[in-house]
C-alpha cells in the first residue's frame, strides 16, 4: 500500500514539475496557475466531472473529447490543454488533483510564500486579515498566504497553523487547559 502512495506521489511530483517548467518557459505561469485553480474549483463543485476523471472505464477518446471541451469552454492555456492530453494518453488523468496541488505548491515556493491556516471564532474583516498577515510575515521573514475559516466552536480567539507549528489562542483551548490542570490537582 505504501508503495502505491509513494509511486503516486513521485509520479504527481514529476508531472507537476514538468507543467511548472513548461509554463515558466513559455511565460504562462500566472495564466496556468489561474486555469489550474479554476479547474480545481470545477472538480470541487461538479461531482460529475470529478467522477468522470476518476472513472478508469472511460476510453481515451471519451476523455480527450470531454477535456478538450472543458479546456475550450474555460479558455485554458494551450500548454495546460496539451498537459491534460498527455495525462490522458499516459493514463495518469486520475492523478490530476495531486498533480495540481503539487504544481500550486511549486508556485508558492517560487514566490517565497508560506501557506498557513487561520481559524477564527468570528468573521474577520479584510483589514484585520491584512494586519495579521503583515505582522506574521514580518516576524517570519516570508510572505504568508492564509486559508481563512470561521469556527464558532472556538468561542473566541484564533488558531494559526504553519506546517506542523500551531498557535492556539482560542478560549476553547484555554478552557481545556484549565480543565486538565484541575483534573491533575
Amino acid at each position: 500500500m505504501s508503495a502505491n502512495k509513494s509511486f503516486s506521489t513521485e509520479t504527481s511530483n514529476r508531472y507537476s514539475r514538468a507543467l511548472f517548467e513548461v509554463s515558466q518557459e513559455s511565460n504562462e505561469l500566472d495564466k496556468v496557475e489561474t486555469d489550474v485553480k479554476n479547474f480545481q474549483a470545477l472538480l470541487n463543485s461538479s461531482p460529475g466531472v470529478n467522477n468522470f476523471i476518476k472513472d478508469p472505464s472511460k476510453s481515451k477518446n471519451q476523455q480527450i473529447e470531454v477535456m478538450s471541451l472543458i479546456c475550450e469552454k474555460l479558455e485554458f492555456a494551450k500548454n495546460l490543454k496539451n498537459f491534460f492530453l498527455l495525462l490522458i494518453e499516459k493514463r495518469r488523468i486520475f492523478y490530476v488533483k495531486k498533480i495540481f496541488n503539487s504544481f500550486l505548491n511549486l508556485i508558492i515556493k517560487k514566490r517565497g510564500e508560506i501557506n498557513a491556516s487561520l481559524i477564527s471564532s468570528k468573521h474577520l474583516s479584510e483589514t484585520e486579515l491584512d494586519k495579521i498577515t503583515l505582522e506574521l510575515s514580518n516576524v517570519l521573514g516570508s510572505k504568508l498566504k492564509f486559508d481563512f475559516k470561521v469556527d464558532k466552536n472556538l468561542i473566541g480567539g484564533l488558531k494559526i497553523q504553519l506546517g506542523s507549528f500551531m498557535i492556539d489562542t482560542s478560549i476553547k483551548n484555554k478552557l481545556k487547559r484549565y480543565e486538565q490542570q484541575m483534573m491533575e490537582n
